[in-house]
């Protein structure tokens, strides 16, 4: 498995009042993933709208399906960048 970073971005015009609802089920499936060790780490950057979040899997794709599987991306416009270690 190789190691991904996935910038997720809030759409235009996201109510955040829906994105709130669903905290609970969101940090459950976090969980689930991170116990199947198809994501990491995860980094809020609240004032600017993102959320970065570490993706394992064999291709950007498969890193975006994991994080695809999260809640909150039904709100997210998506980006996958490929990791090659850390500095």
């Amino acid at each position: 498995m190789s190691g991904f970073m996935v910038v997720a971005t809030f759409k235009p015009n996201t109510d955040m009042s829906e994105v709130m609802a669903v905290v609970e089920a969101e940090k459950a499936m976090v969980k689930v993933l991170q116990d199947a060790g198809r994501i990491g780490e995860i980094f809020l950057a609240v004032p600017k709208g993102k959320v970065f979040i570490e993706a394992h899997g064999d291709s950007d794709e498969s890193a975006e399906a994991a994080v695809k599987e999260l809640p909150m991306s039904a709100w997210w416009d998506l980006e996958v960048y490929p990791l090659s270690g850390k500095a």
